[in-house]
């Protein structure tokens, strides 16, 4: 068993659907109204890991944002698009007080598209979404 397998294993992480692996963490029981009118839960967390060769492919998140927060293993990159087109902007997350270049925190607005990649061997981040995610 390797490093990320036995993180994996801790964790208690399953495969996600757009890559990587997942557990969810929190469901928040408070119920809020997005703005298209479909009721959520307030919050939902994540733990979110990309190991090496991973990719988080393309999606985006309707009537929510995003944040995603950097928690250990090596930088992350983070790429998103407008909804209306344009060029990718890259974010860099990471924990390093040195190098300014890696942020421990990026923000992925509603509708955005949005696509991760570990930049080592693995990324271990907590993904947030408010009002709360739904696979639906």
């Amino acid at each position: 068993m390797n490093n990320v397998d036995a993180l994996i294993a801790r964790l208690g992480l399953q495969p996600h659907p757009e890559g990587g692996f997942y557990r969810e963490l929190h469901r928040s029981p408070l119920a809020v109204q997005r703005g298209d009118g479909q009721a959520r839960s307030a919050l939902t967390v994540i733990l979110f890991l990309l190991p090496a060769g991973a990719i988080s492919r393309w999606h985006r998140v309707q009537g929510a944002d995003e944040s995603w927060h950097f928690i250990g293993g090596d930088p992350l990159e983070l790429l998103q698009l407008p909804p209306t087109g344009g060029e990718a902007q890259a974010s860099r997350l990471g924990f390093d007080p040195v190098d300014g270049a890696l942020l421990p925190v990026a923000v992925v607005p509603s509708g955005w598209w949005q696509a991760a990649r570990s930049l080592g061997a693995w990324s271990l981040v907590s993904c947030c979404v408010g009002p709360g995610f739904s696979f639906d």
